[in-house]
């Protein structure tokens, strides 16, 4: 209850997180939103152990709260919306966040097996219509192509994930098309351009070239797909925001 504990990777020593400390430390950092410390199940944990796990963050986020109102510094904390799949936990998770004194809310905790549940998931939070309108509205953890125009259609704002470098990593450029697979044979011997938009940071490679930097494990292949991909996050969402501004979504 009072913290979480765990070993550090270096020398075994024992390691305390509080909802204080983990406050503490992302202003520190100097982070515009801080999200509280929570508890995050999976998907197969009875419902008994969800409730156990939503009260307890509950508590949780309450004490960040305290912690961050005591000096606010011009940052954000948003309060984390958790659940599962049950419509009953989410309800009661939201009305915790709109009555107390968070800048925003973060929807996190398990979205259910596969993205049919997470529709689902986000689509009856949305109906209950407990969310403040002039709080903005995060969805923690997803930021694939497809997920986020589902949910920016489902009235998200914003949105965290580590998938577009960790899919960099395995060789996965994203494009507003689509994704490409640079690892395929298929572009061995593609000496095209992979990209004609100048400010893409592989204007200046062909498809040959970048399956050769990834099949040779070249570290350069990491960070620049990593920033292709990154590059692509920010154009898809830059035209979102172009569409809301037209009222075309």
């Amino acid at each position: 209850e009072k913290h979480a504990r765990f070993r550090s990777y270096k020398d075994l020593s024992i390691i305390s997180l509080s909802p204080e400390s983990s406050v503490e430390a992302q202003k520190k950092i100097g982070a515009d939103i801080i999200i509280p410390l929570d508890i995050l199940l999976p998907n197969s944990v009875s419902e008994e152990e969800l409730q156990k796990a939503l009260d307890r963050t509950h508590r949780w986020e309450k004490r960040s709260l305290d912690t961050h109102l005591k000096d606010r510094r011009q940052q954000a904390m948003y309060g984390v919306v958790h659940g599962g799949t049950s419509p009953e936990m989410r309800e009661t998770s939201l009305r915790f966040v709109s009555d107390n004194d968070f800048d925003g809310y973060a929807i996190g905790g398990s979205l259910g097996k596969d993205k049919a549940d997470m529709q689902q998931v986000l689509e009856t939070i949305l109906s209950l219509e407990l969310m403040d309108p002039t709080r903005p509205r995060h969805l923690l953890g997803i930021a694939d192509l497809n997920s986020i125009s589902m949910c920016v259609l489902n009235g998200y704002d914003t949105f965290d994930s580590c998938f577009p470098t960790r899919v960099a990593r395995h060789g996965l450029l994203m494009t507003p098309e689509g994704v490409v697979k640079i690892r395929r044979t298929v572009y061995k011997d593609d000496h095209s351009p992979f990209s004609t938009d100048p400010l893409s940071p592989l204007f200046s490679y062909s498809f040959a070239t970048l399956h050769h930097m990834f099949k040779q494990n070249e570290p350069l292949a990491g960070v620049l797909f990593s920033m292709q991909n990154i590059f692509c996050m920010n154009l898809v969402t830059k035209r979102m925001r172009e569409q809301i501004l037209r009222d075309e979504i």
